[in-house]
């Protein structure tokens, strides 16, 4: 499955680095950039959480809640959040459901071999729960750089 923009942003219910339940349900009202990454603790995923974590003022001044998603189990994602002092929810889809229904999930290229896993994607969700922008197949290191030109914050 591929959203566009326009596209409902499909609901889910998943928990999060702490072990609570997060629902998209519970930021209706509320702009939400969910991004879909690897895995936690791997020198990509730690790049890109770094650049949101240091840019998180950006984001929640032009009214975003920033959530990242990767199929890691809570107690990992805990433990990435304190190593790097992340300050915005991880959020754990280990059957990867949630990923597929945005199309983060699917066959991709690693070191020239088809595999299949997480694509490394980000999703701007508008306050209705649309999808507003769909952004696939980014690079980890320079994404929240070009996603802060491509929205147009600071």
């Amino acid at each position: 499955m591929s959203l566009s923009p326009g596209d409902p942003a499909p609901p889910f219910d998943l928990l999060d680095d702490t072990g609570e339940q997060v629902s998209l349900s519970s930021y209706r009202g509320c702009r939400v950039l969910l991004y879909a990454y690897p895995a936690a603790m791997t020198p990509g995923c730690t790049t890109q959480a770094c650049d949101f974590r240091d840019n998180l003022g950006v984001f929640t001044e032009h009214g975003l809640s920033v959530l990242g998603i990767s199929p890691d189990k809570p107690a990992k994602l805990a433990s990435f959040k304190e190593r790097d002092r992340l300050t915005f929810p991880l959020l754990s889809d280990p059957d990867h459901g949630v990923m597929e229904a945005y199309g983060a999930w699917g066959e991709k290229k690693l070191y020239g071999k088809t595999v299949v896993g997480v694509i490394r994607s980000t999703f701007v969700i508008s306050p209705d729960g649309v999808i507003e922008h769909a952004f696939r197949n980014v690079k980890a290191t320079g994404h929240v750089a070009k996603l802060m030109r491509d929205l147009g914050l600071g």
